[in-house]
């Protein structure tokens, strides 16, 4: 099966993608997609399937042994050239054209939904990060430039140290946070509303003067 996905979805695939979505690959008659979160984001999960249903047998399940909903579609053809443009040798990788990928709201949207994380503190600061550590200083550098080119974020690359190794993330502080506030609060969903900042500090109400960046 071969199917023709829709700008929506071909987003939501890019923005899972760079996030916890995964493709296996069946090896002969295309990949499919897998979607797992935690039982407190089955909101997340039902929404994602909500989309993709039509290439889906099974609808979302809860796994009592690992507390997760989780669901996987159809083996596919279309999925099968997803899973090689962002995998190499079972590997994630962040694909040389990700700025023609990563386009719309939406894609960064799943992406943070996936693997952001905000430092808020109270009447004081606020600031996001991308979890980027699986990909190469290279592939991050590319997603740094998809943020400013595609959406105007500006953002850094921190290089942080785990286990006497460092693992670049991409951190969005007072010279991208608004933007990159603006562009994805449409889309996120409620279950991750903890990863926003409260409203007494969207960019309408903000004094940029009283931030540490």
């Amino acid at each position: 099966m071969k199917t023709i996905f829709t700008k929506e979805q071909n987003s939501i695939l890019a923005g899972t993608m760079l996030g916890d979505g995964s493709l296996e690959s069946s090896g002969f008659n295309g990949s499919r997609l897998q979607i797992k979160q935690a039982n407190r984001k089955r909101e997340y999960v039902q929404w994602i399937y909500s989309k993709f249903s039509k290439i889906v047998r099974t609808p979302p399940k809860e796994r009592m042994d690992t507390n997760q909903w989780y669901f996987g579609t159809r083996y596919d053809e279309t999925l099968d050239l997803w899973r090689r443009e962002f995998y190499h040798d079972r590997t994630k990788v962040v694909p040389i054209n990700i700025c023609d990928l990563i386009k719309e709201p939406i894609a960064l949207a799943v992406w943070y939904m996936d693997d952001g994380s905000l430092d808020y503190r109270e009447k004081s600061h606020y600031s996001f990060t991308l979890s980027t550590d699986s990909f190469t200083l290279i592939e991050v550098g590319r997603l740094k430039q998809v943020l400013y080119e595609n959406f105007g974020v500006e953002s850094n690359i921190q290089l942080l140290l785990s286990r006497g190794k460092r693992y670049p993330k991409l951190y969005i502080g007072r010279k991208g946070r608004d933007q990159f506030h603006t562009t994805i609060l449409p889309y996120v969903l409620d279950c991750f509303r903890y990863k926003m900042p409260p409203r007494s500090m969207t960019p309408q109400r903000l004094n940029p003067s009283q931030f540490i960046g």
